[in-house]
């Protein structure tokens, strides 16, 4: 069982990874106030007796899967459902599944009584090797997605990789694609990947690039726990990313890839990536994308991309679409273009 620290201002946590990690840490979690449970049906109909084992008499709220059900009023269900159950500023609160139940389980934690403990225990590839660590919580508004939300951070992260046997492969792929972002930052990261595309189906291949992305993104979050600089660095491929997304009806980690395809076709062709190194970044991409194919990406609805990258929390009050981009290798930089200019480069990027 491996063992890393996340020291913000807010709170010292802990991520443990590690086959280990339940039996390990989960009873002593559990243990001395009220619990409550955040979990979707997807998990919760493939761990019904997981939670009957460690959660028996725990109020469970079941969130329908999917991110078109991270929203205000599943926010406020859940919030209803944890008055209901009487809990106090003592209780605690675990987040049991993907990214949605990690985004909005640690919002309603933060909300609750001005917050309450919360332990994440991610069930998917993204949200071992993302989104459960570092604090971020949210929920999507008027088509834009995390655009209300709060730094948060859980007391412990338990990642334990054995949760991943259940994901179909287009799930694995949706968590490739951030470790693909975390090889476009890392050097070691970009090393240990780069030509070994087929591998990512291997658990003890995957648990190793957890292990390695987190320790990354934990001292990223240290150095900047509220995206004021350093942070924005994990952003690569998001800006346009979350574009494609709300359009297109892939899932997170799917479009993050096209967003790094399409931007880092930018940012080689504006001479803001290295070109050699930037061809190597997208034949990373371009192997991963195809990892369990799904019907390709409709161009048709680029154009639109680009008007929802206008709504992207990164942008600031010039008007300019902000990315985070490779610059070279370990190394990243912003780019930023005024909008006509981003959705002419893009349309061209993507064709």
């Amino acid at each position: 069982m491996e063992s890393i620290t996340l020291k913000t201002p807010s709170l010292e946590g802990r991520i443990y990874v590690g086959t280990d990690v339940i039996e390990n840490r989960l009873p002593a979690l559990t243990q001395g106030q009220k619990n409550f449970v955040v979990t979707d049906s997807n998990v919760y109909a493939l761990y019904s007796q997981w939670f009957k084992k460690w959660f028996d008499g725990v109020e469970i709220f079941v969130l329908p899967a999917g991110e078109e059900n991270k929203t205000f009023p599943s926010l406020y269900a859940i919030l209803e459902k944890m008055t209901g159950a009487g809990l106090h500023r003592t209780s605690r609160l675990f987040a049991v599944g993907g990214g949605v139940v990690g985004d909005i389980g640690g919002l309603a934690a933060a909300l609750y009584m001005r917050g309450i403990s919360c332990v994440q225990i991610p069930t998917t590839l993204l949200a071992q090797v993302d989104s459960s660590v570092g604090g971020k919580t949210a929920v999507d508004l008027g088509g834009v997605k995390n655009v209300v939300g709060a730094f948060y951070q859980p007391c412990e992260v338990l990642v334990d990789p054995t949760f991943l046997q259940t994901l179909p492969a287009r799930e694995i792929k949706c968590g490739v694609g951030e470790i693909v972002k975390y090889a476009a930052l890392n050097s070691e990261i970009f090393d240990l990947i780069e030509g070994k595309e087929d591998k990512f189906i291997n658990l003890s291949f995957l648990t190793k690039l957890i292990t390695d992305c987190i320790c990354h993104k934990a001292k990223v979050v240290e150095a900047d726990e509220k995206e004021g600089g350093e942070r924005r660095s994990l952003n690569v491929g998001h800006t346009t990313g979350h574009a494609v997304e709300l359009t297109s009806g892939l899932s997170h980690g799917e479009s993050v890839l096209y967003g790094m395809l399409f931007e880092t076709r930018m940012a080689i062709e504006a001479g803001v990536c290295e070109k050699e190194y930037g061809e190597r970044l997208l034949a990373i991409v371009e192997k991963t994308i195809q990892i369990a194919p799904n019907a390709p990406l409709d161009l048709s609805h680029i154009e639109a991309d680009a008007e929802k990258a206008r709504s992207d929390k990164k942008n600031a009050d010039d008007g300019k679409i902000k990315m985070s981009v490779a610059k070279a290798k370990g190394k990243w930089t912003v780019f930023s273009l005024p909008f006509e200019e981003y959705k002419a480069a893009l349309v061209k990027a993507a064709y």
